[in-house]
């Protein structure tokens, strides 16, 4: 089975192509016309959509080929126990559920690092429990820089090391950020390990590059969890015919 998957963000679009579980091709693209001008030259089977940017309606008229767009009520291969279900981000949900594709059983702590960092617990039961929402390592830089009179809009950058210490203003935010955000996760997977024997964790989304050394032996960074996640949403509907 070929199965071709879209992710729609504000401001890109993520695709993969994958044969049963395995992605054969990577791509992300600025605007659906740069990824509409290259779709007759991709092979596939089935496809599934999930978007914050564009409506099923809007993407009918756009497409010519038909796929499955994810909404609140596609059906998931895991138990919704979330407390308002219909809330419940379709990111998230797919997050979980890319999880479950990576480790088969046992507690699972999906941590995705995208403009909001969402925490999400899936038990060894196959439920999702819900879990917490911060603001990403963006949003923190912006919220900084805007909410103040005089605070420069700073950012970190690739492979660069932030030290404990910043010793100016920028590099004051830089240490700030970085290290909030890597203290909080710090803390949040010890809480969760408290609760939850045998926990398996996995950083996903554009800023996971940032905390690759979180890697420990039950702590993994996956950047494409999402996808993942995405397929097996789209294999498991396609099985259900």
């Amino acid at each position: 089975m070929r199965n071709l998957i879209i992710d729609i963000g504000n401001t890109r679009i993520k695709t993969a192509l994958f044969e049963e579980a395995h992605i054969v091709l990577e791509k992300a693209y600025e605007s659906l016309e740069d990824f509409m001008l290259e779709i007759g030259m991709l092979d596939f089977e089935h496809c599934i959509i999930s978007s914050v940017k564009f409506s099923e309606a809007e993407l009918k008229i756009k497409l010519d080929f038909q796929f499955l767009y994810l909404t609140r009520q596609t059906a998931i291969p895991i138990t919704n126990k979330y407390g308002t279900p219909d809330t419940l981000g379709v990111d998230r949900k797919a997050a979980a559920v890319g999880a479950r594709a990576m480790f088969g059983k046992g507690n699972l702590l999906s941590i995705d690092l995208g403009s909001c960092i969402t925490y999400d617990f899936l038990n060894q039961k196959n439920e999702f429990l819900g879990g917490a929402i911060s603001p990403g390592l963006r949003m923190r830089f912006q919220a900084m820089h805007q909410l103040t009179a005089r605070l420069p809009l700073a950012e970190l950058k690739e492979n660069k090391k932030i030290n404990i210490i910043g010793d100016r203003t920028e590099s004051g935010l830089q240490s700030g950020v970085y290290h909030g955000i890597l203290f909080e996760i710090e803390g949040f997977i010890a809480a969760y390990e408290q609760q939850h024997q045998d926990l398996k964790v996995i950083i996903c989304g554009g800023d996971s590059k940032f905390f690759e050394t979180l890697t420990k032996d039950h702590i993994f960074v996956i950047p494409n969890l999402v996808l993942y996640g995405l397929n097996r949403i789209l294999t498991y509907n396609v099985n259900k015919k």
